[in-house]
């Protein structure tokens, strides 16, 4: 979890790898209504983003018994509360970024269509795992290999 730029399909492909697991990317899960509202720098409401997350919630489902790694911005504590809803041992993994570092990678980003623009929207909604959730929040400056290492050994 985390914002735009904090390196969750980079790391979530390398976790899965090292888990071997299935992975999904949640930016595939999008409607099309939320592709075209980010690509025209119009953030996300609460009432656009259920769909999106029922869906995942639904992948969630579908692999509890196997395990499986999504990444997915999981900005607000209500968001990832409904994807625990969906059953098995979700754990969250929260890549925290300085914001200055998430703008240039967000920058440079080719063929994305989440704007930069966009950014500072998603760091005002962002609310970060409470002590009572199950997770750790690493700092996602570091190498994906270090952030995976962190993960797989719960020490961030």
């Amino acid at each position: 979890m985390g914002v735009s730029g904090a390196g969750k399909t980079t790391v979530g492909r390398l976790l899965a790898e090292r888990l071997d697991v299935p992975y999904a990317e949640a930016d595939d899960f999008h409607p099309p209504a939320n592709i075209a509202k980010m690509s025209a720098g119009i953030p996300l409401t609460d009432e656009d983003r259920w769909p999106w997350l029922d869906a995942l919630a639904g992948w969630i489902a579908g692999h509890a018994g196997t395990g499986g790694v999504v990444t997915c911005s999981a900005l607000k504590r209500v968001y990832r509360d409904r994807l625990r809803a969906a059953g098995g041992n979700v754990w969250f993994l929260h890549l925290r970024v300085d914001r200055q570092v998430l703008a240039g990678r967000v920058a440079h980003r080719p063929g994305h269509f989440m704007p930069a623009a966009l950014l500072d929207s998603q760091l005002a909604d962002l609310q970060p795992l409470e002590p009572d959730e199950p997770g750790l929040t690493v700092d996602a400056s570091a190498t994906p290999e270090a952030v995976v290492d962190a993960a797989l050994t719960g020490r961030p």
